[in-house]
This record gives C-alpha cells, structure tokens and sequence, in this order.
C-alpha cells in the first residue's frame, strides 16, 4: 500500500461518507464496501484505513503520509493493520485464517488509534469461516475496525451483512472515466479509438479500462468476436473454435459472449448504439441481428446463463464452449 495515491475522482461521495464517521467520532464495527470490479474499493478501503491509523491526518480527512504510522503502513509492517484474503488465488478464506484473526483481536491494539481489519474477497469465506467471523462482528474488541470487500455481497450470510455499515461504491458516468482515463494515460481521448473500447469492454468501470488498456484484452476480445462472426457465417468450425477457446480465460469470454447476445436481442429492437453493451461492434451486431430470431437467441441466453453458474465446478471448458458455439452455428444456419 501506497499512501502516496490520491483519492479517485469518482470517490469523493464515498469518502466524505467515511470522513463523516471520524468527525462525529462514531467509527463503525464492521463496514461493508460492495461495487462492481474496478471501481478501486480496496483502495478506498486503504486510504481509510491509513487515515484512521495516522496521528496527522490532512485537512482533507487523508493520511499525512509522513508519521510514524504512515511510514509503517508503507512498510506493510503496521502492527495494527491486517488484510485478509485467500491464501492462493481462486481459492477459499478458510476457518484457520478466521480463527487466526480472532486469537490477533484479543490482544489491544498496540498504538493509541485504531486497528483495522480489510477481509477482500469477503465472499471467499467459506461457511465453516463465516460461522466463525459471527465471532468477531458480535463480540467486537476495543478500537477495531473490520472492512470487507465484495463485488458479490450476495454471496454473504445475512448474519454477516445485517451486522455491517453498507458503503456502496456506484460506476461513475462515462465522462468521468473517459477523463480520468485520457489523464492517466496522457492521450487524447477524442483521438484514442481503444480508450473507448476498453471503456466499453469494461463496461465503465475506470481500473478494469485502465488493465485492458495496459494489456492485450480489447485485441483478444475483438479476434474472439471475430471468430464468433465467421461461425455465424458458416465459415469456421465451431468445435475448431472451441478447442482454441478453452485455452483463454473462461469467465471474462463467457462475460464477452453473453454482452454479445444481449447486444443482438436489443439489436432486433433498434436501441442507440450507447446503450449496447458493445458500442463499438454496433454495426457487425446490427448486420447479424436482421437475420436471428428472438426465440432462439433467448434459449442461447439461458445456456449461457447456465454455463456461468458451471465455471465454479470441474466442468471441461471444451466441452461447454463447443455447446455454446454449435448453439450459435444451428441458430444462424436455420435462417
């Protein structure tokens, strides 16, 4: 963690919000930030935690960055702060790592603030651990803070949420992110032609933008769109295909796939191009649009549908991207 970061533009609402809790002295037990990928919870979570934690603190209500406590922090050696998240990538937060948290929360907090507790993923707690956090959001220590993070709160116990502050953090509209896309890039957004595709692609959430601009997914997201044309044409295999796609990521190409025939069904209703999922496909969708019917893109919906609640499991990814693309191959060729 980095307390030279700025706050992001899109936060400032969030932010007063939490500065309100230190001016009122009324620090909550547990606080729930929740918001789609890429809006910069963690990071709004951090700055909250460094300014709870600093001695100095701003007239803006973020951390000096220069104290005792804010050299630790960028350290990452605060005694106070504690972040939880899953030992591997992809895998549960486990009652041990809970338990572990509740014998370190016994003990008083060694400096005279607070501490603070950030659990992101909170979702990744698997039962056995989120029966055991109960623990800590009823019996709650002296001067402690825990945050948790979550782009899918749904996926927590109500027991859990019930006892938390709730902090959404809400998309900023698109002129935001295009701004704050074209500073930090140093481009010309006018010019930039990718910078709103990768906004598009991201679906105006400004980190994820910023990834896809740093890497190759606008150029991969466009061959798979591309792929998935020419077996609407019959000019490609749809098992060829499928053997290619398994070996991509399969969450976000399932996400691309599902925008795609969103974008078709709304297509069949000629809605303006900003409020397609995929704005800058427009006319390739448009085109595939006049010759699908509704019926058979709604059944290829609840596949799809079907095939994401399956990513989580031990399913072969070949197996159901051929599913997917031989659906699509009998849709268009019975036109």
């Amino acid at each position: 963690m980095t307390l030279a970061n700025r706050l992001l533009p899109w936060q400032q609402q969030n932010w007063e919000h939490l500065c309100s809790y230190i001016a009122q002295n009324r620090i909550p037990q547990a606080l729930l930030i929740t918001g789609n990928k890429g809006l910069g919870k963690q990071h709004l979570a951090d700055q909250f935690a460094a300014a709870l934690l600093c001695a100095t603190p701003k007239a803006d209500g973020t951390a000096c960055g220069l104290c005792n406590s804010c050299l630790l922090i960028n350290a990452e050696t605060h005694p106070d702060f504690i972040q939880l998240q899953p030992e591997e990538p992809g895998k549960d937060i486990t009652i041990g790592q809970i338990r572990s948290l509740i014998t370190r929360l016994t003990l008083k907090p060694q400096f005279e603030t607070y501490r603070v507790v950030i659990i992101n993923p909170a979702d990744k707690m698997n039962n056995a651990a989120a029966n055991a956090f109960l623990k800590c959001l009823e019996e709650p220590t002296e001067r402690t803070l825990i945050i948790l993070i979550t782009e899918k709160p749904s996926k927590l116990p109500a027991t859990i949420i019930s006892r938390c502050q709730k902090l959404p953090v809400a998309t900023p509209n698109r002129e935001t992110v295009v701004a704050w896309l074209a500073e930090t890039l140093h481009c010309d957004a006018a010019a930039n032609k990718s910078l709103q595709g990768n906004i598009s692609l991201a679906q105006g959430t400004p980190l994820l933008a910023l990834d896809y601009a740093n890497d190759a997914t606008l150029t991969l997201r466009n061959e798979c769109f591309n792929a998935w044309v020419a077996i609407a044409k019959q000019l490609k295999s749809p098992v060829m295909i499928a053997e290619d796609w398994h070996k991509l990521p399969a969450s976000p190409l399932i996400f691309w796939i599902t925008s795609w025939v969103i974008d078709l069904t709304k297509c069949c209703y000629h809605p303006k191009t900003e409020n397609l999922y995929n704005p800058d496909l427009n006319g390739q969708l448009q085109e595939l649009s006049q010759r699908l019917e509704l019926k058979g893109l709604y059944k290829l919906y609840d596949l799809l549908l079907a095939g994401r609640q399956r990513l989580d499991t031990q399913i072969n990814k070949q197996l159901l991207f051929e599913e997917i693309l031989i659906q699509w191959h009998e849709l268009n060729r019975s036109q």
